[in-house]
């Protein structure tokens, strides 16, 4: 017995005709119907994201071993990436 009964609604898309092959194509090789990808996509694109930071990305790259102190713009130059 299913608690929530999800309503569907039919949409009827026109698209060029060399898409639609290629999307048939890829949804076959992925096991799903194109109805499936293009409400994946739909939910993908309409959700709500989170605004990352600067500092959340810093976070994310994790502890550095870099002094504090060091003065970065000497040390990007002697980076021999960078030309040092």
């Amino acid at each position: 017995m299913r608690i929530f009964d999800i309503m569907k609604a039919r949409l009827n898309l026109t698209i060029e005709e060399g898409v639609l092959h290629d999307t048939k194509l890829y949804a076959e090789k992925k096991g799903i119907s194109v109805s499936e990808m293009v409400e994946n996509y739909l939910k993908m694109v309409t959700k709500p994201t989170k605004r990352r930071t600067i500092i959340d990305m810093v976070e994310e790259l994790g502890p550095s071993n870099i002094d504090p102190k060091a003065d970065l713009k000497e040390l990007y130059y002697q980076d021999p990436k960078h030309g040092g």
